[in-house]
């Protein structure tokens, strides 16, 4: 199949790159990231006068109407720039609480409440009709500031998708590697809890996080590209730029491999999240088994083309480095994902189908 971009597109893509480039150039991010972390405030109210939180809200509900490959190339750009702002797991929730009818959308769709996600699974109960949850979250990515939070609650016979209201929480935030965003652990004690679905809602959570994930990975990685390749045009060893080596001009193309099929990978699950739901399992855990893998390589490949000077504070390829190594582990590893894909084809060869 061939798939190319819109022109609508390709200029809601350009669009975003420009408020970014504006908005969240390096020496803004490094405010946030010299303050000690947390998010930056006055770019989110530029993406919600933009209408990103509500990218995937149908236009009859006052949405944009837009889909999951319009909302992969916003997270793509997001990455670019390392935005210190809770904009991907804004994304997911509006999605699925969208789809079941939850009156929490609103709020998060208009970009007045935050929204986070959690892959831990809580403990669900049943109470004379009302769901609780209980359990502690993993550290989670704004969680201090979060208002709503997705996570996975069992009540021991099967897996359900929750919305809690988190507002009043407001836990202490944790040390971390990567400073554009703040992060801290949930802990909840019978908290009251809003069923959005079963093991199919729990499913496209999950596979709709991967996919999130791998867009916002693929724009680090990206960036590390174009980073490593503008510097090795620059530098000069021997009277020659370093680009003219052998040994960095294979980096080079090794790192343009890795994107290109990050990019593949990212889009196809992309697609199939707006037009071929059944295949999303698959596609979801390919693109974040892909990405992981990849980005790292990417960043590990940047950093050796930088030599000496990436390893410092001043460089900005650590922003990127430390961005792909949070997300890179983040709602199951590439290895976790492998394990998934396996199981998925092993169902096809039991009943019969083909793999391919």
């Amino acid at each position: 199949m061939e798939f190319d971009l819109s022109e609508d597109q390709i200029a809601l893509r350009d669009a975003a790159t420009d408020l970014l480039a504006q908005m969240s150039s390096p020496d803004k991010v490094r405010v946030v990231v010299d303050g000690g972390g947390g998010w930056d405030r006055s770019l989110w109210n530029a993406l919600v006068e933009q209408g990103w939180p509500s990218l995937l809200i149908p236009e009859s509900a006052g949405g944009v109407g837009l889909g999951w490959v319009e909302a992969a190339l916003v997270l793509e750009a997001v990455g670019a720039h390392v935005a210190p702002v809770p904009i991907l797991a804004q994304l997911v929730a509006a999605d699925l609480l969208s789809g079941a009818g939850s009156e929490l959308v609103e709020p998060v769709s208009t970009g007045s409440r935050i929204a986070v996600a959690a892959s831990t699974v809580m403990a669900a109960e049943l109470t004379d009709g009302d769901w609780k949850l209980s359990g502690e979250t993993e550290p989670v990515a704004f969680a201090p500031s979060a208002a709503i939070l997705l996570v996975v609650g069992s009540d021991g016979r099967q897996e359900s998708l929750f919305a809690l209201d988190v507002s009043s929480l407001h836990p202490p935030a944790l040390a971390a590697m990567d400073n554009t965003r703040e992060l801290a652990r949930l802990d909840l004690d019978g908290h009251p809890a809003e069923r959005l679905g079963g093991p199919d809602a729990v499913q496209r959570f999950r596979d709709l996080m991967a996919l999130a994930l791998s867009a916002e990975v693929l724009g680090c990685a990206s960036r590390a590209l174009e980073m490593a390749v503008a510097y090795a045009t620059e530098r000069e060893q021997f009277g020659r730029p370093i680009g003219s080596f052998q040994a960095i001009k294979h980096r080079c193309a090794d790192m343009l491999v890795d994107v290109e099929g990050m990019r593949s990978a990212t889009w196809w699950a992309a697609w199939c999240a707006a037009n071929s739901p059944e295949e999303l399992p698959e596609a979801a855990s390919t693109a974040k088994a892909w990405c992981s893998d990849a980005a790292d390589r990417v960043l590990t490949s940047a950093l050796q083309v930088y030599g000496g000077i990436g390893f410092t504070w001043e460089c900005d390829l650590h922003l990127y480095l430390k961005r792909v190594q949070q997300d890179r582990v983040s709602f199951g590893s590439a290895a976790d994902h492998r394990d998934q894909l396996a199981e998925i084809l092993r169902a096809r060869v039991r009943d019969g189908a083909s793999v391919i």
